[in-house]
């Protein structure tokens, strides 16, 4: 059976990112208070490309980035079914000996854009992604993949907002005593990324894929409890860290965007071990590890 363990600790420190989440959630929490409730039916097209060029400087730099359809695929629904669960993919590639290091997701009307920040491990040539993501309005959504060598590459869309609530802070699913009992459960499925499928028979010895689902609520801070009149306190998933024996797969840095409930699926390149480690925490200071064995279904 997997071992799963679950410790509390503080963090020495949030990464700069973090701290900018934070600075964008306490603007966003005081402009909610008069938007709860209230449709939103009003798509901020025009601000989009002002939006990245204010955001770019923040997350990258002076840096270029090229738009490259060649190196990154990604898709994201136009309009989605439920906007506090959007499914994005990633599809990464470099045919010319570089390998790849980062894969950024951005989400630029979000109040937290940095939707989630992926250290792609070991030695990889092509990469593929796939995570769900809450959207507080009509935006552009782009992936960047970084490379070996420093250059960055950027894709795409536009998504539009079906009207309603914004996401962030709509209240989550499910019972609240019922959400904190489960928190930080996973479970682990080998199968084709993007599908959420059970592994078919035929899984390759040279590249695996792997769907992992967290039971977190990722609470943004921005959620009124209709009761108390409170906000429901902030906690979101900060790290989730995925090893084999020691040698990283990917270190994901999250955010109030990753949808309640995360799932992300990837692939990875089987290095002999006979067991993948994976390490969550969140901004409660709270730490879960569990091991999986590395079959067709743990």
């Amino acid at each position: 059976m997997p071992n799963q363990t679950s410790t509390t600790k503080r963090p020495a420190s949030f990464t700069a990112k973090v701290t900018r989440t934070f600075a964008r959630v306490g603007v966003v929490v005081a402009i909610s208070v008069a938007l709860i409730g209230a449709p939103m039916t009003t798509v901020h097209k025009a601000s989009a490309s002002e939006t990245w060029n204010d955001l770019k400087p923040d997350v990258f730099g002076d840096r270029s980035i090229e738009v490259s359809t060649d190196v990154v695929e990604f898709q994201a629904p136009f309009r989605p079914d439920d906007q506090t669960a959007v499914p994005v993919s990633v599809k990464a590639k470099l045919n010319d000996g570089r390998t790849i290091r980062r894969i950024v997701i951005i989400i630029d009307e979000n109040p937290s854009p940095v939707a989630a920040d992926f250290k792609i491990g070991g030695v990889r040539t092509s990469v593929q992604l796939a995570a769900k993501f809450r959207l507080n309005r009509g935006t552009d959504m782009r992936a960047v993949v970084e490379a070996s060598d420093g250059r960055l590459y950027m894709a795409s869309r536009h998504v539009k907002f079906a009207g309603g609530q914004a996401a962030c802070a709509a209240p989550p699913n499910g019972d609240p005593a019922e959400i904190a009992a489960n928190m930080g459960k996973m479970t682990l499925v080998h199968g084709s990324a993007g599908s959420g499928k059970r592994a078919s028979t035929s899984v390759s010895s040279m590249r695996r894929k792997a769907k992992l689902d967290v039971s977190h609520p990722n609470h943004t801070g921005m959620v009124l409890d209709q009761i108390s009149l409170l906000y429901v306190p902030l906690r979101m998933v900060t790290n989730l860290e995925i090893n084999q024996d020691g040698e990283p797969v990917f270190a994901m840095e999250g955010s109030i965007s990753l949808a309640q409930d995360p799932s992300i699926e990837f692939d990875y390149r089987p290095n002999g071990s006979e067991k993948l480690t994976v390490r969550l925490r969140d901004s409660d200071a709270t730490e879960w590890k569990r091991e999986f064995p590395v079959g067709p279904s743990t």
